[in-house]
């Protein structure tokens, strides 16, 4: 593709991907993926559970994120935390903790010796936002800004995960000796039974594949697959969901539970340390979003509103 600017509605390309394999303090490997584009500094950014960090730089799309973020200066930072399916860690049992506390602290400080910045900004989505949130409540070291999109402090879902966490659903799968659910479809007898099951619901909007199933089987409403194209949902969409741990999903269950950012002990480690959380905070949400509903978001910025003042907190509503 050509260079163009952005006046004209279409992307330049992305230059060669660095990778960056960083080393947690529980000795797991994770990856960074930098994009050096512009001069405005490092920004970070993460996906939610199970996805791969390069949801944010898909070429099936006229302009990824990435690209959107270089073209306006900034130098783009794609972590693959412990879930991502890219790595044989999300193979592996943890809890939010893990990644909050071992993986984004890595990964900041990485990006910090790298480019020499004093100072990083981060962008954390669903899961990517509620560790990185979880992350600065646990004294997370070098963030100047954060941007947390539809989860931070305070996982709201809608009426079917909250369902879910309440008969236990992970507890059960745990005691039946299951360790992870996977997105992939390779035609075993549970494969063909959640196909089938998920085939009669009346769920119209999920999309019309054995994998769009799975994903809605195991995650939810993750997306609206009526405003992604089709070349994106065949072709990029299932490369970057993968496995989910029962362990992690029983941490998330008892968060959903409380209302509220909890460590896998139900212990209050992170939303009572309000004034770590002193830096520009922005969040944002969609109006639709039938996976973590917006007054999740509403109440984590009048949490901290309430504690620091409204100065450094701005919501938005899509």
């Amino acid at each position: 593709m050509e260079p163009t600017s952005l006046a004209s509605g279409r992307s330049t390309s992305l230059p060669q991907p660095q990778i960056h394999p960083v080393t947690t303090s529980d000795g797991t490997e994770i990856k960074l993926t930098r994009y050096a584009m512009g001069t405005k500094g490092p920004v970070v950014l993460a996906p939610g559970y199970g996805n791969a960090a390069r949801a944010f730089a898909l070429p099936t799309v006229p302009l990824s994120y990435a690209q959107f973020l270089g073209e306006h200066g900034y130098d783009v930072w794609l972590l693959d935390y412990r879930a991502s399916p890219d790595l044989p860690s999300s193979f592996t049992q943890f809890t939010v903790d893990d990644i909050a506390m071992r993986d984004w602290p890595a990964a900041i400080a990485h990006v910090r010796a790298e480019t020499g910045a004093d100072t990083v900004q981060a962008m954390g989505h669903c899961v990517g936002g509620l560790s990185l949130f979880m992350a600065i409540g646990g004294g997370l070291e070098g963030l100047r800004s954060a941007t947390f999109s539809a989860l931070a402090g305070h996982p709201i879902p809608t009426t079917g995960n909250k369902l879910r966490a309440g008969v236990r659903l992970a507890t059960v799968f745990r005691k039946l000796g299951i360790g992870g659910l996977n997105t992939d479809y390779r035609g075993s007898l549970p494969d063909r039974a959640v196909d089938a099951v998920m085939r009669v619901l009346p769920f119209k909007h999920v999309h019309d594949s054995t994998v769009g199933r799975r994903i809605y089987f195991i995650y939810g409403d993750v997306f609206d697959h009526s405003r992604i194209d089709e070349a994106t949902m065949s072709e990029s969409v299932p490369s970057f969901f993968g496995n989910g741990n029962i362990t992690f999903f029983e941490h998330i269950s008892l968060m959903i539970r409380k209302g509220r950012a909890v460590d896998a002990q139900g212990r209050d480690a992170y939303l009572a340390n309000t004034d770590r959380y002193r830096l520009p905070i922005t969040f944002m949400t969609g109006e639709h979003n039938r996976m973590f509903v917006p007054r999740g978001i509403e109440l984590t910025h009048e949490h901290l509103r309430a504690a620091n003042g409204p100065e450094l907190y701005t919501r938005h509503l899509f």
